[in-house]
């Protein structure tokens, strides 16, 4: 038996999935102070989206959805909880009418976290998330980024305002929180506004990798990239969940047909176990696009491999010591 941690998940082979409340992946809810080492938190605001609503509703969504995750991952075969202390910290605050103060609100939230000595593995939100959580835990050097995504999102303005689920990657470069020289963009294919939509990643030096070419390295190929890329440095993985296919993620406020499927999802995310994985989110999953459910029931899944990667990073360890 691996040494007892601080924070134990509810154990489903013992008390059924359908029982107690919901907490992300079913671990200990916690408050933000030590021990905690991995902080699993909800972040509900889509004020920032600009088609359809209702990422807000995600957290919820994905806490119930993940009801069904159990402990150990069955290809690298980590098991986070008996690794680092991991906990459910709730939700970020957030404005029902103010993305700015929203934003706020959640750098607030994320620099408790990041005080404490935690990294944070998130539920959005639209794709505005990532930028107020890099502010918090990326102040003092700037991360990579892996991000998955149908979009860019590097535009400068976007409908009149800089700060929204269209500009995050921009707004993070220009504040030194990313090193555009170690950031890959996977599954880009969404039509574009226009001819510039992605001049500023290439004259950034970001990495893109569009479906296209995707299509043409191959899984193995794209994960050397990936590696490649972002080396061994410290590391950021943000999933727009429409960067996966519609077939597996409907519930999203923009989907773009032909993405990444849920099979090469899990099995690059799994084959980057090792890598200085610090933080991570899942953004733009809309509960209510989605009667079957499919969009959040992936999503926990995701984030359940983001939190082994974490994991791994975090304690240097594949297995707990007996």
């Amino acid at each position: 038996m691996a040494a007892s941690r601080a924070f134990q998940p509810v154990d489903s082979s013992v008390t059924p999935r359908y029982a107690e409340i919901a907490t992300f992946m079913r671990a200990a809810r916690a408050e933000i102070a030590p021990p905690l080492e991995i902080a699993l938190a909800g972040v509900p605001l889509d004020l920032g989206a600009s088609y359809r609503s209702g990422a807000r509703q995600g957290p919820a969504g994905v806490r119930e959805a993940s009801r069904l995750i159990r402990q150990v991952n069955p290809t690298t075969n980590v098991a986070p909880y008996r690794l680092c202390n991991i906990a459910d910290v709730g939700d970020a605050p957030t404005h029902p009418l103010s993305v700015e103060r929203s934003v706020d609100l959640i750098q607030q939230f994320f620099e408790r976290i990041h005080a404490a000595g935690a990294w944070p593995i998130s539920i959005g939100g639209d794709h505005t998330v990532p930028l107020p959580i890099l502010r918090a835990i990326a102040k003092d050097r700037p991360l990579g980024l892996i991000q998955i995504d149908s979009h860019a999102d590097t535009f400068d303005v976007f409908m009149g305002t800089k700060c929204n689920h269209a500009t995050f990657v921009r707004r993070a470069v220009e504040e030194g929180l990313l090193d555009p020289k170690r950031i890959i963009q996977i599954g880009l294919r969404g039509t574009r506004y226009g001819d510039d939509d992605i001049v500023f990643g290439h004259e950034a030096g970001i990495r893109m990798v569009s479906m296209d070419e995707y299509e043409q390295l191959g899984r193995a190929a794209v994960i050397d990239e990936i590696r490649r890329v972002v080396g061994d440095a410290e590391t950021y993985v943000t999933i727009d969940i429409d960067g996966l296919d519609p077939k597996d993620a409907p519930g999203t406020g923009v989907p773009e047909p032909g993405g990444i499927g849920m099979r090469d999802m899990q099995m690059i995310l799994r084959a980057l176990t090792g890598l200085k994985v610090v933080g991570a989110d899942i953004c733009e999953v809309v509960p209510s696009l989605d009667p079957t459910g499919i969009t959040c029931i992936n999503a926990a899944n995701l984030m359940f491999e983001l939190t082994c990667l974490a994991a791994v990073a975090r304690s240097g360890k594949l297995t707990a010591e007996a």
